[in-house]
């Protein structure tokens, strides 16, 4: 029983990294891809994925549909709570002033916080009050694409 829901629990994260590679994001899988990406000049997305239920019906739908927008982040990353953890505690010392939340998205310019979009914020919510939340930081943030 043990070795089938590792199985599954294998698919359902490849499921999952599958979709937001899709969607336009590139994975970060270890501390110096993050701190080379969060380093670069103009604003990064970074979307904390997992495999939690309100990652796969609001958060990634929401990252998807969120960059169809006449402003957006100049670079889209993600990390993966619980699989690529020394890439997401490294993601997470960039967000100063926030506790560590899965799924979230959080905006930055230069390396340094804007905002972020937390799990209270995902979780329990429709993907298009997320999708909203993003693209207002886009608009306050980002230029025009």
């Amino acid at each position: 029983m043990n070795m089938d829901f590792n199985l599954f629990m294998n698919d359902i994260v490849q499921q999952a990294r599958k979709e937001i590679v899709a969607a336009g994001y590139t994975e970060l899988k270890t501390a110096e891809e993050v701190d080379e990406a969060l380093n670069q000049k103009g604003t990064t997305l970074v979307m904390v994925n997992s495999v939690c239920g309100c990652a796969g019906g609001i958060a990634r739908p929401a990252a998807a549909h969120s960059v169809h927008f006449d402003k957006r982040p100049d670079q889209l990353v993600t990390v993966f709570a619980g699989q690529d953890k020394e890439a997401t505690e490294q993601a997470r010392s960039y967000f100063e002033g926030y506790p560590p939340s899965s799924p979230s998205f959080a905006l930055l310019k230069d390396g340094k916080i804007l905002t972020m979009v937390e799990r209270h914020e995902i979780e329990g919510h429709e993907p298009m009050s997320v999708v909203n939340k993003l693209q207002e930081a886009f608009d306050k943030y980002c230029e025009e694409v």
